[in-house]
């Protein structure tokens, strides 16, 4: 698995500003295709990162509602690559998680504490932040009507916006 997330994720000064017409999501994450990639060991790791990514959007479109400021928006972004880096790991070691849905092995992960345990040895700050997104992230799995119909509301008009 790569050190970071390729391009963008890896620079602090990195969430470019909005460009009339563009995708939200992809200003805030242009790298988001390339996760699935950045996370595998082998190719079968792929089509569970491409799922992760998946379970991710409307989280990641959320946070776009809620007009955080950038910095939190990148540290959330960060983490959550980090995050599908921790699951990629694990489905490495227990292939038993493979035949599972992601969206359900994203939520046995996480939890109302927080996230795993970071697997390279970060800080206790870094564990914190990552366990704080991990948390944000268990509660919006655990209230998908409220929060996606949140981000879809801001992707409608956001759209609208760009027509």
């Amino acid at each position: 698995m790569a050190a970071g997330p390729k391009g963008v994720a890896q620079r602090h000064d990195s969430l470019p500003a909005q460009q009339a017409g563009a995708d939200p999501l992809q200003t805030y994450c242009p790298d988001l295709d390339h996760w699935p990639r950045s996370w595998a060991y082998e190719p079968r790791d792929i089509p569970p990162g491409l799922r992760l990514v998946e379970c991710f959007k409307p989280f990641l479109r959320n946070l776009l509602a809620v007009q955080l400021s950038r910095q939190t928006l990148r540290r959330h972004r960060d983490n959550l690559w980090a995050l599908g880096g921790e699951i990629i790991s694990r489905l490495q070691m227990d292939s038993d998680l493979r035949r599972r849905p992601i969206e359900q092995v994203v939520r046995s992960v996480i939890g109302d504490d927080g996230g795993p345990l970071l697997s390279h040895g970060q800080s206790e700050a870094a564990q914190r932040c990552f366990d704080a997104t991990c948390r944000k992230l268990s509660r919006f799995l655990a209230d998908p009507e409220t929060n996606h119909d949140q981000a879809r509301n801001y992707t409608a008009t956001t759209n609208r916006l760009r027509h």
